[in-house]
């Protein structure tokens, strides 16, 4: 499995709070489940947004996982992006594509 960091943003703010509810029930399934590792608002922003690390085994599949978020399904979201991450250091680095190599012996 494979990290996965996702953003978007929510530029109508009346549909946010319409569609908050299904939301968060959406995102405490994904925890359950284990696909969604984290998530929360940016801060200090203009414009509403928020940041997903989701763990799936490649793009595809997290798209179709976010697919089904209702942000999404009731067009509450844009500037979606999804991108690969590879978290070599800190916590999440057994996970990593260096996992076998000790964090202090990185790029060493």
């Amino acid at each position: 499995m494979s990290f996965f960091l996702v953003h978007y943003s929510h530029p109508d703010g009346q549909g946010w709070s319409q569609h908050l509810e299904p939301h968060l029930d959406w995102i405490l399934d994904r925890v359950e489940d284990g696909s969604l590792v984290a998530s929360g608002p940016t801060v200090g922003t203009n414009l509403r947004s928020a940041m997903l690390l989701v763990q799936a085994a490649n793009q595809d599949a997290v798209r179709a996982i976010i697919d089904t978020d209702p942000f999404i399904i009731e067009g509450q979201v844009s500037d979606l992006w999804i991108t690969e991450w590879d978290p070599i250091f800190g916590v999440f680095h057994d996970q990593s594509s260096q996992a076998s190599v000790p964090m202090a012996k990185i790029g060493r």
